[in-house]
């Protein structure tokens, strides 16, 4: 795939995970000058001198693809400003940019999937408290960094308010192996990029604990039906949750072996305890085991069932066993398939 060199912009990606990193790559290879802030400068340092990131292991970096620790620098003369940083994490990185960006101008596009824990504020709730109304961007869908960077076909949306905002989100990151559909369902699939991690960590006991095919398929069907009763009361549309960002990011999430939250399920359901497996993954983050929190209370809070949620809840910080809560699961009264 060649660079593109019409329509050149200048992207600043925040945040040097794998996810960033993959993104911005992308967006390098369709011909944009792409420059990525990341907050710690011992792993800047480190990938610009080996053009490596830790975070995404394998994938050789181009050598004019800048990394730095100045925000100002990042920022400055950027069309859109990509924001990559772990969503419990997102609200420092806001406030870092608050100073820099221009929000009649540029264009903020959030990566990060989750709920802040203790507000319960989905990203673009966060951004908008800090930051004040921007031309706001969710890009979400089915798209593992590892596969992403390495130009595996993949599809996501651009969702947003402001039709051509989103459009040159779509324009910017599109090209033959990453497809980008747009959409104006910013709550939906906010919602449906955060709530499937919870899903993928129930999808990871039933693998780590040997169940079968049968066990996952009934799990992400109900998954998606939960998914959208607490999301439609929150505001989303139904149909989002058929879409990349609901179904579609949830079979991705239930099913890869790149799933961080699949893993983090796995070693649950081989009886390993959530502090050792979050202390063996050595910085990398599962936005599940966070985003689980917070959707127990906002589904606690709206009043909605979320049975497959509320078990995760309670083994991930109740200290339950996976197989106790699956039995409950299993022997709730009987109801029609639709309720």
């Amino acid at each position: 795939m060649s660079r593109k060199k019409n329509s050149v912009m200048k992207i600043a990606v925040l945040g040097d995970g794998g996810w960033g990193t993959a993104l911005a790559l992308t967006a390098y290879n369709n011909g944009h000058h792409v420059i990525v802030w990341g907050a710690f400068q011992e792993n800047v340092d480190a990938v610009n001198r080996d053009h490596k990131n830790r975070f995404l292991a394998g994938v050789d970096l181009p050598h004019d693809l800048p990394f730095t620790t100045d925000m100002k620098e990042a920022v400055s003369g950027a069309q859109l400003v990509v924001l990559a940083s772990p969503s419990q994490y997102l609200r420092g990185t806001v406030t870092a940019l608050a100073p820099y960006l221009d929000r009649k101008n540029q264009i903020v596009v959030d990566i990060s999937k989750g709920i802040e824990v203790g507000t319960l504020l989905r990203m673009s709730e966060l951004c908008e408290s800090i930051l004040g109304r921007t031309r706001y961007v969710v890009l979400s869908g089915p798209s593992h960094a590892e596969e992403v960077s390495r130009k595996v076909p993949t599809a996501v949306v651009a969702a947003s308010q402001d039709t051509a905002a989103a459009k040159m989100v779509q324009k910017a990151f599109m090209n033959n192996v990453f497809r980008v559909y747009t959409a104006k369902d910013v709550v939906g699939v906010e919602l449906g990029g955060a709530l499937k991690n919870v899903f993928a960590i129930a999808a990871g006991i039933i693998d780590g604990a040997g169940m079968g095919d049968n066990t996952k398929a009934a799990l992400m069907t109900r998954g998606i039906t939960e998914m959208a009763r607490l999301g439609v009361k929150l505001g989303g549309q139904r149909r989002t949750f058929s879409g990349l960002s609901g179904i579609g990011d949830l079979i991705v999430t239930c099913m890869s072996r790149h799933s961080r939250n699949r893993y983090v399920g796995e070693e649950l359901g081989k009886g390993r305890t959530l502090d050792e497996i979050i202390q063996s993954m050595n910085m990398v983050v599962a936005e599940g085991v966070k985003t689980c929190e917070g959707a127990y209370e906002l589904a606690q809070k709206a009043g909605v069932e979320t049975p497959i949620v509320n078990g995760i809840y309670e083994v991930l910080y109740r200290n339950r066993k996976p197989l106790e809560v699956l039995a409950d699961l299993m022997n709730r009264k009987a109801k029609p398939e639709q309720d």
